[in-house]
């Protein structure tokens, strides 16, 4: 288990290091340090971690030092990664600072206590890991550096906890993690539920309490399975969401950018591939920006009639009647924008053909034509194409081009868009 543990914290760690090359925040960067101090706990406490941190020191039950301290500086970072989280102004920089370094010489001086302990017990003989504990709890050196480490433990999983349940974020994916976080805290606290009493009581000889110490390790596996799931949770599930628009804007990316004029891609084999696993955020934003360079290239080329077709067939049809259910104002833009390219791409293509296949035709006189939507923010565009990229198979879109059509046939021909 702890072996398992190990592995899935350095893949997390390495997936946090990538974000922290491409965004260096104090944040950040203390999320991968802790990621990576667990991991490395969790190898020493292993079973052959700890065999060989013995063999290497000639004392067996040495290993516990480099991993009770290591354990305080996990939840040390934790306890201060939440200070960094808290979005409330409540404190300037400066206080920021004394309260971060305040709480960082707390857990300095309890892992200097527990270091100069533990030195200073002189311990040697075998040693179970899981029943350390309550083993040399008679030792009096032992039992200070015990008590040094769960106070300190208990101050830090508490006070995160706290400052987690005071938290309100905007953000409901967040705010789950940082909940998530929260539960992890009361798990390993119970850590400290389970230990305290076995180890009282082997203080004074009584080791009936020893397996309820041992529980306390499982505690800590379940705390920390949870913490690790509310440091990713959000980031997981961007990670996956990102990939799906990435792919729901395939159909959109195909009509504006491949079908128009495919140096407007970065790159057209990885905008085609069907793999996608790294700088999924880059490809993303790289797809939407091609997108609307290839809106803006064919903007001469859009015609208000499908626009008008189709709001006019929406409008026109009650609920089921054309073979589809109504539509919203914003969905209804949308399917409006998706008729108006994709005639957008015909009349491109027709003027092509009539030009000898010239990849840059000379496009129709006139002022250009807006589009639903030309005054999005940035940060909305995304939102946008999706929803452009879904109506283009939508059946209004369809049946608003085919009366289009129809009508440039019965018009006097080129009577379409010349200004």
């Amino acid at each position: 288990m702890y072996l398992t543990i190990t592995g899935v914290a350095l893949v997390m760690a390495v997936w946090k290091g990538l974000a922290l090359l491409r965004d260096a925040t104090a944040a950040l960067a203390l999320t991968v340090t802790m990621i990576a101090c667990g991991s490395l706990v969790y190898a020493m406490a292993s079973p052959v971690g700890y065999r060989t941190i013995g063999e290497i020191t000639g004392r067996p039950s040495f290993a516990t030092l480099p991993v009770y301290v290591g354990i305080l500086a996990c939840f040390a970072m934790g306890h201060i990664l939440t200070l960094l989280w808290d979005p409330r102004p409540r404190r300037t920089p400066r206080g920021l600072r004394r309260v971060v370094t305040r709480w960082t010489l707390v857990y300095v001086l309890g892992a200097s206590v527990m270091i100069t302990t533990f030195l200073l017990a002189g311990l040697s003989g075998p040693a179970d890991p899981l029943r350390f504990n309550t083993a040399f709890a008679r030792n009096p050196m032992i039992l200070l550096f015990l008590t040094a480490f769960l106070a300190t433990l208990t101050s830090g999983t508490l006070n995160t906890w706290r400052k987690c349940r005071q938290m309100t974020l905007d953000d409901p994916r967040i705010q789950h993690s940082v909940d998530a976080f929260a539960a992890a805290m009361l798990a390993v606290f119970g850590y400290v539920v389970c230990s305290a009493p076995a180890i009282a009581f082997a203080a004074l000889g009584n080791h009936s309490l020893d397996t309820l110490g041992v529980f306390g390790s499982t505690c800590g596996v379940v705390g920390t399975l949870i913490l690790y799931y509310g440091l990713t949770g959000a980031a997981s599930a961007a990670w996956w969401r990102e990939r799906r628009d990435f792919r729901s804007l395939q159909p959109l990316w195909d009509l504006v950018v491949s079908r128009v004029d495919q140096d407007l891609a970065f790159s057209v084999e990885a905008a085609r591939g069907g793999r996608l696993t790294v700088n999924v955020t880059f490809q993303l934003h790289r797809r939407v920006i091609e997108i609307l360079d290839g809106i803006r290239t064919l903007r001469p080329w859009v015609d208000p009639a499908p626009m008008e077709a189709v709001r006019l067939l929406h409008d026109g049809h009650g609920a089921g009647a054309g073979g589809w259910a109504p539509l919203g104002p914003e969905d209804l833009d949308a399917a409006a924008t998706a008729a108006s390219l994709r005639d957008a791409v015909d009349r491109l293509r027709e003027a092509r053909q009539e030009h000898g296949g010239v990849p840059r035709s000379r496009p129709p006189a006139g002022p250009p034509v807006r589009l639903p939507g030309d005054d999005t923010p940035a940060a909305d565009e995304r939102a946008r194409l999706l929803r452009v990229s879904r109506a283009l198979s939508h059946p209004v879109v369809g049946a608003a081009l085919r009366a289009v059509a129809e009508m440039d046939r019965r018009a006097p021909s080129g009577s379409r868009g010349e200004g």
